[in-house]
């Protein structure tokens, strides 16, 4: 199993912002195309944001221009979001794949092949 330990999940408002940050190996971080995703209770894992190992980045239309998924070598992965709103919330987990580069594979979950344990985020109205 992959070492990835998300923290940074907390308690905002609507409107706020949240830093969510992930740590790993500096091989993973490296080598791996890395990635963002949620879930509520209920319902599937959705894919947030994507960085790939040569840094291509792609985001879910959900978040487009209130999500930023960044690299902090050597091995922790951030995602800003601002603007948060209610259906922001969810457990957030940071994923790690080594499979070839596939843009359409990117926001996937089955494109990986390792999740930590996830960090929750609260957003109230």
């Amino acid at each position: 199993q992959a070492h990835l330990v998300e923290s940074g999940g907390g308690s905002v408002q609507a409107g706020g912002s949240l830093r969510l940050s992930c740590e790993t190996t500096p091989w993973i971080f490296t080598n791996y195309h890395m990635a963002w995703f949620r879930q509520v209770p209920g319902k599937e894992r959705e894919g947030v944001a994507a960085i790939s190992a040569t840094d291509r980045i792609k985001y879910a239309d959900r978040v487009k221009g209130r999500a930023t998924i960044s690299k902090d070598y050597p091995k922790t992965l951030y995602l800003d979001l601002d603007d948060l709103k209610p259906e922001d919330a969810a457990m957030y987990y940071c994923a790690a794949g080594s499979r070839g580069y596939d843009s359409g594979s990117q926001l996937r979950e089955s494109w990986y092949q390792y999740f930590g344990q996830g960090t929750q985020v609260t957003v109230s109205a």
